[in-house]
């Protein structure tokens, strides 16, 4: 498993810097809490590695391989969080036999804690999806699809706050509008909302109401488009305030460390993605010192 690492780091004195703007240098003295955030985006129901003559990716990916690296980082930090950005079905035989079963299984069984969904994600429809709730014991976000009047109503949660060693960490998940993508009879009756309306709704919600230390949005909205009126994940976090991380998904784009954008308000925001089918694995650790300066660093990890 090759890791390639990134500690953001100030052009100016080249000093390892925080999201607060902290450097490394007093902050990793002072650091108290430690949080891991795990994810992955656009896994496309790959279950096996990639065959060893595969041209690009030859043994890489694989569910075995994520779980062992996902249960050696849990030893390393009890305080994990392990999420995915979308698109967990369709890709492989095992999607077009098991309905997306054995996805939602095996993932329940490396313990994610949130995923959000992706257009695929309803290529079996909504029936289809609904179907495999019971197999999915993680939490399933998404504050941006109204499911009102679908079978979907009530299972997914706009957003979840997690705690670990004392932070609270609000995770909310956004998807890409359906229409145009997914059929119509597919998703049925499924309002699609304006994302960074529910963006910036969400995270004053979870910055003011429920005092989150850190705010991630799960985004399956794309990393980037050459279209300026389209929503994307940079784009998102430059008409947004208080994300500190928004993890994507949908482009399938391969970021070697993630982008730093400055969102309204003139603060850092990372942005990042792991390219898709499993074959990597993001790392982001947090470091927050009493006075709840964060600092962050990023990792990724080959499966």
């Amino acid at each position: 498993m090759k890791r390639r690492s990134f500690i953001q780091k100030s052009a100016a004195a080249g000093s390892l810097i925080g999201l607060s703007g902290v450097t490394m240098s007093a902050l990793s003295l002072k650091a108290k809490k430690h949080i891991t955030i795990l994810h992955t985006n656009d896994v496309h129901s790959h279950i096996e590695p990639f065959d060893k003559n595969d041209p690009k990716f030859p043994n890489q990916g694989g569910v075995a391989r994520r779980m062992t690296l996902i249960e050696n980082v849990r030893k390393e930090n009890p305080n994990t969080l392990l999420l995915d950005a979308g698109d967990i079905f369709q890709g492989t035989p095992y999607f077009n036999f098991y309905g997306g079963e054995l996805e939602f299984k095996l993932m329940s069984m490396l313990k994610y804690d949130a995923a959000t969904l992706g257009n695929h994600d309803f290529d079996n429809g909504i029936d289809g999806l609904y179907a495999q709730l019971p197999h999915a014991d993680f939490q399933l976000l998404t504050a941006n699809y109204d499911f009102s009047n679908t079978l979907m109503d009530g299972h997914t949660k706009p957003y979840n706050v997690f705690v670990k060693d004392g932070v609270k960490i609000g995770v909310f998940g956004l998807g890409i509008a359906l229409d145009g993508l997914v059929n119509k009879r597919l998703y049925k009756e499924t309002k699609y909302l304006d994302p960074v309306e529910i963006a910036t709704d969400i995270t004053q919600k979870l910055r003011s109401s429920e005092n989150c230390d850190l705010v991630i949005c799960l985004s399956h909205l794309g990393y980037d488009y050459k279209d300026p009126d389209r929503i994307s994940d940079i784009k998102l976090a430059s008409l947004t305030s208080g994300i500190d991380l928004i993890i994507g998904g949908h482009t399938h784009t391969f970021l070697e460390k993630p982008t730093i954008v400055q969102n309204k308000d003139g603060q850092f925001v990372l942005v990042n993605q792991v390219g898709w089918a499993g074959v990597n694995v993001g790392r982001i650790d947090f470091y927050l010192d009493d006075a709840n300066n964060i600092e962050s660093q990023a990792t990724v990890i080959e499966v």
